[in-house]
């Protein structure tokens, strides 16, 4: 038997990279995994409790933009690097651009020097459809412009960028992921799933941005998780690989929906007023990824219901989250 694997994780106490380091430590027996997580607001201990004695896994405090400690780990014999860190909610980004240019563009940029000087078998960038921007009919390919709308997105869009010049200019093994929306569970309840499921709970007004009629494509993240293995092991250098489950639905179709599974009246939506340039819809054409061997497994009913029956199982997992402004408010980029 050879060596284990050793992966640094970044951002693993996040609901993505979380269910990630749940998803790799439970398929494989020769993988360790080093996380390094700030724990800012969604990042949480909690998302992790049930392998904190695990030995093939380590957690480590710090941030992506720390070169010092980001080198430090990378000295300790690290085969990959999997960037799942980042500021990710759009609205917050209408408010605070900057955290989001600082965390997502500097921090990769230090990852992937770090990377570079240490030549790291494998950097994988994760990203977001947001970086391709609207799209009225069609899916959008690996190839397609970038054309982001949020301060979010266009902070992705630029990682993305940087990861990229590093292959073309160094020769780093970079590759790219570019997912549609996921949920499942320990998801942040800013997030639109999450959020209704939980006010919903509660008799709470569900606001609804605009029409509801935007559009988005839903992935269950441990769906998300396997492609992003597949990746990690078999993707090529300088590629990008687009994510999706091809279940498209409006918001107003998800609000109906989860109101649907928990027995609760639709007069509880509210249509709220829109969020600045909010993209009518999002879509990616999956070939690529297919083309390695990852199909999606499940039906979006199965895994919503699933997801609905995590969060009205965990009520002491989102209860303290609940006091976010971004949870309590309507329209929260126009608050003080």
């Amino acid at each position: 038997m050879g060596d284990p694997m050793r992966i640094l994780v970044t951002g693993g106490a996040g609901f993505i990279g979380s269910n990630f380091i749940h998803h790799m430590l439970a398929r494989h027996s020769d993988v360790e995994i080093v996380n390094l997580d700030l724990l800012t607001y969604s990042g949480r201990m909690e998302n992790l409790q049930d392998i904190h004695d695990d030995k093939r896994y380590k957690f480590v405090k710090g941030d992506i933009r720390d070169e010092k400690l980001v080198e430090q780990q990378a000295k300790n014999h690290v085969d990959a690097i999997v960037n799942f860190a980042a500021e990710s909610h759009v609205d917050r980004s209408i408010t605070a651009a900057d955290a989001f240019v600082s965390t997502n563009v500097y921090g990769t940029c230090v990852l992937l020097e770090t990377a570079r000087k240490h030549d790291i078998g494998k950097f994988v960038q994760i990203s977001t459809d947001e970086v391709y921007g609207s799209i009225e009919k069609g899916s959008f390919t690996e190839t397609d412009p970038l054309n982001p709308s949020s301060p979010y997105s266009a902070s992705k869009a630029a990682a993305d960028l940087l990861s990229l010049a590093y292959h073309k200019t160094y020769g780093l093994n970079v590759v790219i992921t570019r997912s549609t929306n996921n949920f499942g569970p320990r998801q942040h309840p800013e997030k639109l799933i999450p959020k209704l499921i939980i006010r919903a709970l509660h008799d709470q007004v569900l606001p609804i941005y605009g029409t509801g009629r935007q559009v988005r494509d839903w992935i269950y993240t441990e769906e998300n998780c396997k492609a992003i293995e597949l990746v990690l092991q078999k993707g090529k250098a300088g590629e990008i690989y687009n994510i999706a489950s091809g279940k498209e639905l409006t918001n107003l179709e998800i609000a109906k929906l989860l109101l649907k599974l928990l027995k609760k009246p639709e007069k509880l939506i509210k249509f709220v007023a829109d969020r600045p340039g909010h993209d009518y819809r999002y879509s990616l054409e999956t070939s690529k990824i297919k083309g390695l061997g990852w199909r999606h497994n499940g039906s979006f009913e199965k895994h919503l219901q699933s997801t609905v029956d995590w969060y009205v199982s965990n009520e002491w997992w989102w209860q303290p989250l609940t006091k976010d402004k971004f949870f309590q408010t309507n329209t929260p980029w126009m608050q003080p």
